[in-house]
C-alpha cells in the first residue's frame, strides 16, 4: 500500500510539499481554539446560544464579502501575497481574543477572521490548480485535507487540555501555528500566477464575475453545494455545547470527537478520492450529501460520547467523498485567467453554508428543543442530496460536470465560461 501510494503522490512539486507541511503547522494550531470558542464564549458572555451563533454568522457574512474581493485580486495580484496576508492577519487576531471579554469585542473578532480567512483558502486553492494537473488536482486537494486533518486530530486534544487550564494557552498556540506559516510561505513559496494573454477585446468587466455569472451550470453546482455545507456547520459549532450541556462531555472529551473527524480523514481520504476518481463527480456529492444527513441527524439518538463519536465517523464518512470532489470540480470548470474568480465564488458557498446553519440550529435549539438542531441538519442534508441527484439527471447525457473529473483528461479544462 506504501509503495502505491508512493507511485499516485510521485511528480507533484516541491512547492505542493511545503503548503502540505504548513498546512498540517496551520491547522493544528486553528484548531486548538475553535472546536472550543463556543463552549468558551458560552462560559463568558452570558447571552442566549442565539446570539453567539450570530457571531458565526457575522463571521461568515464578512467572509463572504471577503471571498468575493479575493477571487479577483488574487487573479490580478498573484496568490501568494493573499496567503501571506491572511495568515499574518490570523496570527494578530488570535492574539486579541486573548484580551475579548464582551459581546462587541467578539463581533470585531469573528469579523476580523472572516475578512482575513479566505484570502488564504482562495489563494491556496487557486495556487494548487496552477501547479497540478486537472486529473490529478483532487488526489492534491484531498492529500492537503489529509494533513490538515492530521493537526486537526491532534488539535483538539491538545487544546482541551490546554483550554482546561487557561483559554489563553490556546489562543496563543494559535497564534504561533500561523505566524510560522506566515513565515513559511514568505520566504519558500514563489507566485504561480499565471502568465496573462494578450485580448485586444478585453473590457474592464473581464476583471470581475461577469463571466462567472453567466455559468450556469457552476452556479447551480455551488447553489447545492451550499447546503450541503451546512449539516456539518451545525455540527462543528453547536455539537460540543450540546454534548456539555445536555450530557455533561467536557472539553477535554470532546477534543476525541473532533479527533474522530480528523483521524478519518488522515486515515481514508487519499484512498477514498482516488476511488472515487472513477465515478462521475456529483454522483459522489449526492452519496456525500446523504451520509451528511444521516450522520447529523443521527445525533438527536445519541445519549453521549461513544454515540457522538459514532454520529461524528458517519458524517465524516460523507465528508470524505464531498469535500475534495467539489473542489476539484470547482477548479476543473474554471478557466485558468479566472481561477481565483471562481474558487472565490466556490469559496462564498462555505461562508454562506457555515453563516445561516448555526443560526437554524441555534434557533431550533432555544425555541424548540436541543435535539432539533440535528433534525434540522438531517432535512438540510437530503435537500443537498435530492439538489445534486436532480442536477446530474438533469445534464443528461453527461455535461461537463460529469465528467471533468474522470481520469486522463486533457491538462486544460474542457469546460470555458461563456464569452
Amino acid at each position: 500500500m506504501l509503495n502505491r501510494f508512493r507511485a499516485a503522490t510521485s511528480g507533484y512539486p516541491r512547492q505542493f510539499w511545503i503548503l502540505f507541511w504548513g498546512s498540517l503547522i496551520n491547522s493544528m494550531g486553528g484548531s486548538m481554539v475553535w472546536p472550543f470558542l463556543t463552549v468558551y464564549m458560552r462560559q463568558h458572555l452570558d447571552v442566549p446560544l442565539t446570539s453567539i451563533m450570530l457571531l458565526f454568522t457575522l463571521n461568515s457574512l464578512t467572509g463572504l464579502i471577503a471571498a468575493s474581493i479575493a477571487g479577483p485580486a488574487v487573479d490580478r495580484f498573484g496568490r501568494k501575497i493573499a496567503m501571506a496576508l491572511s495568515l499574518a492577519g490570523s496570527c494578530a487576531v488570535y492574539l486579541a481574543m486573548i484580551d475579548a471579554n464582551t459581546l462587541a469585542a467578539w463581533a470585531v473578532v469573528m469579523a476580523s477572521l472572516g475578512v482575513i480567512w479566505p484570502l488564504y483558502r482562495v489563494g491556496a486553492d487557486a495556487m494548487v490548480a496552477d501547479m497540478i494537473e486537472p486529473a490529478r488536482r483532487a488526489g492534491a486537494y484531498a492529500l492537503l485535507r489529509m494533513v490538515s486533518n492530521l493537526g486537526i486530530a491532534v488539535g483538539p486534544m491538545i487544546g482541551g487540555f490546554l483550554s482546561g487550564v487557561s483559554y489563553t494557552y490556546a489562543f496563543l498556540g494559535g497564534a504561533a501555528a500561523n505566524f510560522t506559516f506566515f513565515l513559511l510561505v514568505l520566504l519558500a513559496v514563489r507566485e504561480t500566477l499565471p502568465q496573462r494573454r494578450a485580448d485586444p477585446q478585453a473590457t474592464p468587466a473581464d476583471g470581475g464575475y461577469a463571466p462567472v455569472l453567466r455559468d450556469l451550470p457552476f452556479l447551480a453546482f455551488c447553489g447545492i453545494y451550499v447546503v450541503a455545507t451546512m449539516p456539518s456547520s451545525i455540527m462543528m459549532t453547536l455539537l460540543a455545547v450540546y454534548a456539555k450541556e445536555n450530557f455533561g462531555v467536557p472539553e477535554s472529551q470532546y477534543g476525541f470527537v473532533m479527533a474522530t473527524n480528523a483521524l478519518m480523514v488522515v486515515f481514508f481520504q487519499y484512498i477514498v478520492t482516488r476511488r472515487a476518481e472513477g465515478y462521475a463527480p456529483l454522483r459522489v456529492l449526492t452519496l456525500g450529501a446523504l451520509l451528511y444527513a444521516f450522520g447529523v441527524g443521527s445525533v438527536a439518538l445519541g445519549r453521549g460520547f461513544p454515540a457522538f463519536v459514532l454520529s461524528m465517523a458517519i458524517m465524516t464518512s460523507g465528508e470524505l467523498l464531498l469535500v475534495p470532489t467539489a473542489t476539484a470540480l470547482a477548479a476543473n470548470l474554471a478557466p485558468a485567467e479566472m481561477r481565483g474568480r471562481y474558487m472565490g465564488l466556490f469559496g462564498i458557498t462555505w461562508s454562506i453554508g457555515f453563516g445561516i446553519a448555526p443560526v437554524i440550529g441555534g434557533l431550533l435549539s432555544d425555541r424548540v428543543a436541543p435535539a432539533a438542531t440535528w433534525y434540522g441538519g438531517l432535512a438540510l442534508g437530503l435537500t443537498a442530496m435530492a439538489g445534486f441527484l436532480a442536477l446530474a439527471r438533469r445534464l443528461n447525457p453527461p455535461a461537463v460536470l460529469e465528467s471533468d473529473l474522470r481520469p486522463g483528461e486533457a491538462n486544460d479544462p474542457p469546460h470555458k465560461a461563456p464569452d
